[in-house]
Formats: structure tokens, sequence, C-alpha cells
């Protein structure tokens, strides 16, 4: 089993949801190479309930190979989510940016296993 995520080259839409407890969510930025450059995300505020989470949503041009994606906020505040966190004993606040790992192949996805198509016919 593994957490890697499996896509075609291409367009690959994006979404999440963001907040943050010092101010309003302001900006939401997205990398594929672990966090070395950035590219804006579209956000979703609500002006009536500026405290609460802010829906994003990007278009990430995926190419094959390993990709890294890596999601960071930034609130009113100015403050932006960091790639690492300082250690403390209780393991407190951890607001680091999100991280996954993708694998963009050429071609079609193999069939899952279990799917029809992978279960040999009767008799064969």
């Amino acid at each position: 089993m593994s957490r890697t995520r499996v896509v075609r080259p291409g367009p690959v839409p994006l979404t999440g949801r963001a907040w943050s407890g010092h101010g309003p969510v302001v900006r939401v930025e997205v990398s594929e190479d672990g966090g070395a450059a950035w590219t804006d995300a579209e956000t979703e505020r609500n002006p009536a309930h500026p405290w609460a989470w802010s829906a994003w949503r990007a278009t990430w041009n995926a190419t094959p190979g390993l990709r890294h994606l890596t999601v960071r906020a930034t609130d009113a505040e100015g403050n932006v989510q960091p790639l690492t966190a300082p250690w403390n004993r209780g393991g407190f606040a951890n607001n680091l940016v999100q991280r996954v790992e993708v694998l963009c192949v050429p071609g079609t996805r193999p069939p899952a296993a279990g799917d029809a198509s992978t279960v040999p016919a009767a008799g064969a």
C-alpha cells in the first residue's frame, strides 16, 4: 500500500481548504517541486465569514515523473505556513505545509486489482 497518487500527463484539478487562527486566509500557493517554486491558487473567501475555512483550487499540468505537490497558505497578518516546524515536546502547533507525492506516468493507467479486466474469463 502506498500514499503516492498516480496520474496521467495533462491538466489535473487540485482542490482544498485553508485556515489560519491568526487572520483570514488571503493567499494559497501550490508547488510541484517540494517548495522551490510556487504558483498562486484561486481562493474563495466568504466576506461574511472571513475567519472561516477558505476553499482553493488550481489546475496542475502534470508531466511524467515523481512530483512532491506542496500547498501553503498565507493569512492577512502575513503568517505563511512553514516548510518545517520547530520541535516541541507535545507536538503542538503542527501547522506545516501539506505535501502529497504524485507519480505521473505516460499512457493509460494499469487496471486496479480486482478490476474485471484483470480477472480471467471462465474456462480460461
